[in-house]
């Protein structure tokens, strides 16, 4: 085998076998076998829920390698408690327990996706030292998962296993009393208990028009629905990225729930036929998979304002606790008096979601329709500012200086118009930081916040201000936070919840959240330089700083590295610029 078949890299390694499988096979075979089976699919189900990969399940091992050591913790916590929790009803010598361990550490990788050495080796003692139903990880787990999953660490000290040269430090896991009853955690929320409040996922209408021109009218009443539910404080709503990773799928609801970590279910469907349409909609408590309220609506088309709201209000009303939600007058809400510029703004809002020029550009079109149709409707003015602001930010637009110029004209129009959409002030916020106006973007950023406290775009930049702020470990918890709702967020959110470790001083850890950012950048080898020389890994810190001047001939921190850094206070600022010294950048 060449060199080259062999690919040594950083993994989270899990293994897993049946404590007293002889015994218990000596004891009935056949039950045993089918315990086993239940048990195998138990872990393939939240190893793949958590973005891991099954290496092997021979005999009654399992072995699964993770991209984080976060991903793997989850897992064994979230298996253990599934696996656990039928056993009381077995007689004591039936019951079927594993023991888990979990290493972070090098692996060899061959083409076929085997996995050897010390990692591997590490992670099997580990599992040989835990309990019977129990976990025990070595010290890199313990410090990489430091306050990203509830549970306790016990630690067992140095421990002499066999076949590895130095003694490897092992501590025993302890799941908080309060995660137990959760399932495992969908991608990028690894290890979130659920929400206390009531959680709820929206997931796409189906559009039953038979016409798929159509499909973007089921879409936006979808986003309408949900938007409307998230102005709710005491309601724990799923992002709109990840509610439509569900479209077009035959969904199980009890394993959206399970993976998501929430409760209850919307569903429903739209048929639209001229000036007509019908809406169909129930909620669903997903823990029993029953139904607890449906209804449908057979409407003018002009009626679809009225139609969201009773919704809603349906939605709401029937939730645990009888949730009084705040009354809404609907002449806070600025309607739009065209009903042809409505749809331009559904369709506008469904391509500028696929993020690529092509259809960028057909969705300044449709929201420039709506303007045209509806001058005064202030929603369409804050989308095309939101439009125009992803071709700025790809840099798809041929004058940036003039795009830049009509944003900020359409966001002072849409907020003259209305004040109460909480994109307007999101985007406002942005530019507020861009332009190192933080007292500005702060006091916008609070504003999309009050109207709109669960999207994940909005929760994600009010990580990002605190920690331009100085206040990055409150950025790191509201990061997490939009995490949380959206598990299928975009990897820019790693990129900032690493930016807020590096301020926080937590290195460690945002070296570690960097490891889910595929494609690097040179801002990205810039934080890693950094948070490297920090650490003290000077030739790690070298290797990304020659991959910053590669990517940017003849950079320098003054000209390209402190225009992005909207930090308020100096400390934070020269804390930044130091470690770029350390690693080699220069001033």
């Amino acid at each position: 085998m060449s060199g080259s078949d062999l690919k040594q890299r950083l993994a989270a390694i899990l293994a897993a076998d049946v404590a007293g499988y002889s015994r218990l096979m000596a004891l009935d075979e056949r039950a045993t076998v089918a315990a086993l089976d239940v048990a195998r699919k138990v872990f393939r189900s939240h190893i793949e829920s958590n973005q891991g990969r099954v290496i092997d399940m021979a005999g009654d091992s399992v072995l699964a390698a993770f991209e984080t050591a976060t991903g793997a913790v989850s897992v064994a916590l979230a298996v253990q408690h599934e696996l656990n929790a039928g056993l009381d009803a077995i007689p004591e010598d039936r019951r079927m327990r594993f023991r888990i361990g979990v290493h972070l550490g090098d692996v060899i990788e061959k083409a076929d996706g085997t996995i050897y050495g010390d990692g591997v080796n590490i992670a099997a003692r580990l599992e040989g030292l835990a309990e019977p139903g129990g976990i025990t990880v070595s010290d890199s787990v313990q410090g990489a998962v430091r306050g990203k999953v509830t549970a306790s660490f016990v630690d067992q000290g140095e421990q002499t296993v066999k076949n590895i040269a130095h003694p490897v430090r092992a501590f025993r896991v302890q799941a908080a009393e309060s995660t137990l009853p959760q399932a495992a955690s969908a991608p990028g929320a690894a290890g979130t208990p659920r929400s206390e409040k009531p959680s709820i996922i929206v997931l796409p209408f189906t559009n039953m028009s038979g016409v798929a021109e159509q499909e973007f009218f089921a879409d936006g009443l979808t986003e309408d629905i949900l938007t409307d539910l998230s102005r709710f404080r005491e309601l724990f709503v799923i992002s709109r990225n990840t509610s439509f990773k569900y479209k077009g799928e035959a969904v199980d609801v009890k394993k959206v729930a399970r993976e998501l970590g929430v409760r209850y279910v919307v569903e429903g469907s739209v048929r639209k036929s001229g000036n007509r349409v019908r809406i169909t909609v129930q909620l669903i408590d997903a823990e029993s998979d029953r139904h607890i309220w449906a209804e449908r609506y057979d409407r003018d088309l002009e009626d679809i304002f009225a139609i969201q709201d009773e919704v809603t209000s349906a939605i709401v009303a029937t939730l645990p606790g009888r949730l009084e939600a705040d009354a809404r007058s609907r002449a806070e809400r600025k309607l739009p008096s065209n009903m042809a510029a409505y749809e331009c703004v559904l369709a506008a809002k469904t391509l500028h979601h696929r993020s690529n020029p092509d259809d960028n550009a057909r969705a300044v079109d449709l929201i420039q329709r709506a303007i045209e149709l509806d001058p005064r409707y202030g929603h369409a003015r804050a989308w095309r500012a939101c439009i125009l602001g992803q071709q700025w930010g790809y840099d798809w637009c041929e004058d940036r200086a003039a795009t830049e110029s009509v944003i900020e004209r359409e966001l002072e129009t849409a907020l003259e118009l209305d004040e109460n959409d909480s994109d307007v002030h999101r985007i406002l916020a942005a530019v507020g930081v861009v332009r190192n106006n933080l007292e500005k973007a702060f006091h916008h950023q609070q504003r999309a916040l009050s109207l709109n406290p669960n999207d994940d775009l909005i929760v994600v930049q009010q990580g990002e201000i605190l920690t331009w702020l100085g206040r990055a470990e409150e950025g790191i918890e509201w990061i997490h936070k939009a995490m949380r709702l959206n598990p299928y967020h975009p990897e820019r959110f790693w990129f900032h919840l690493a930016r807020a470790q590096f301020v926080a001083k937590r290195y460690a850890e945002a070296i570690e959240s960097m490891r889910h950012v595929t494609a690097l950048d040179s801002l990205h080898h810039a934080l890693l330089a950094a948070c490297h020389a920090q650490l003290g890994n000077t030739s790690e810190a070298a290797a990304h700083a020659e991959e910053v001047r590669k990517r940017i001939p003849g950079f320098t921190i003054r000209a390209h590295c402190l225009p992005i850094l909207h930090y308020q206070r100096e400390s934070d600022l020269e804390h930044h610029r130091e470690a770029l010294r350390m690693a080699g950048l220069p001033e």
